[in-house]
């Protein structure tokens, strides 16, 4: 009986999460995106990046213009370590007072970690996270958590790391379920980057609440032309949910080999510039996202050096662009 009622409630969780985190429709038509800042935006995490407190953070993103906001769900910001009930509560009403919708809650998971410590139960670890994370985020008012699949380690066979991350993501997928909430898998980690492979990933996986967040600059850093981004689009349609904005230039790198009088070329190191800046055909990207339909947010991060440096002002100038913009696709 317990089994019985363990089934059908799941039942009744997965659901709602189908109706809350739509997939896209398939028809052109139905297209429509809103506008959402990162926190990772304002963290401090890369050199000479300002970093606000949450509060502080919420409150520019409302000044700036946006509809939405995604918090990263680790310190310095939305740790569940630091956010007790009342906390969580405070957090919710602020967010409410300002008139913004929580978006999603941001993890950052590597279900591949410490696969060479076969003692160590890393990916039943991480899925527990992502668990606390999905008890965070149902708390805050949101159904969706970003989270990565798995950094490739040197010495260890690739299938059995890619099967650590499909089991890792079925443990974490459970656990959030059990909080109504989404996991939106974010192409960004090296197991499952390209789309023919985080498409089998998820089906492999097989969970409704586990989509994807798909975006756009990966692929672009993989050398693939622009039919093969829109394709990339069209084959994830059925597990979108999510996409995320950034823009880049590429800064050439060299080694001098003194022996040959020459110099050797190295991966280039990327900058971030304004969104329709860079590198990435946005414009191509979002012709691809309406083709499928898509219905939900674009969220806007800054989130590595950028043209202009770190300052408050150069970051609102940048994010405030984002909005200008966005204005085209909508």
């Amino acid at each position: 009986m317990k089994q019985i009622t363990f089934f059908l409630s799941a039942i009744l969780i997965l659901s709602s999460i189908s109706k809350a985190q739509k997939t896209p429709t398939g028809n052109p038509a139905d297209f429509k995106v809103k506008t959402c800042l990162h926190s990772v935006s304002y963290a401090g995490f890369w050199r000479g990046q300002a970093r606000l407190t949450v509060d502080e953070f919420l409150v520019k993103a409302k000044e700036l213009g946006y509809e939405g906001v995604m918090l990263v769900a680790k310190r310095p910001h939305v740790s569940p370590h630091d956010y007790d009930k009342a906390a969580r509560t405070r957090l919710k009403t602020k967010i409410d007072s300002l008139g913004l919708t929580l978006v999603a809650l941001a993890g950052y998971t590597d279900f591949t970690a410490g696969i060479d410590k076969p003692g160590i139960p890393n990916a039943e670890i991480q899925a527990t996270w992502v668990g606390e994370i999905a008890g965070l985020a149902k708390d805050l008012g949101t159904d969706m958590v970003r989270v990565f699949t798995g950094y490739e380690r040197p010495g260890i066979p690739y299938d059995k790391q890619y099967a650590e991350v499909v089991e890792g993501l079925k443990m974490a997928g459970k656990l959030a379920a059990e909080h109504g909430v989404t996991l939106a898998v974010q192409n960004h980690h090296d197991i499952a980057l390209h789309h023919d492979v985080m498409y089998w990933l998820l089906k492999e996986v097989n969970m409704p609440n586990v989509m994807a967040g798909w975006d756009a600059w990966s692929p672009v850093l993989e050398g693939l032309s622009l039919e093969e981004q829109r394709e990339s689009v069209l084959k994830m349609k059925p597990f979108i949910v999510n996409t995320i904005v950034a823009d880049y230039v590429t800064h050439p790198r060299f080694t001098y080999q003194n022996e040959l009088t020459n110099y050797k070329a190295e991966q280039p190191v990327m900058r971030a510039v304004p969104a329709g800046k860079g590198i990435i055909d946005y414009k191509n990207w979002f012709a691809a996202l309406k083709e499928i339909g898509y219905q939900g947010w674009v969220v806007y991060e800054m989130c590595e050096v950028l043209d202009g440096g770190g300052s408050i002002e150069n970051l609102d100038r940048t994010a405030g662009i984002f909005l200008e913009y966005m204005e085209q696709f909508k």
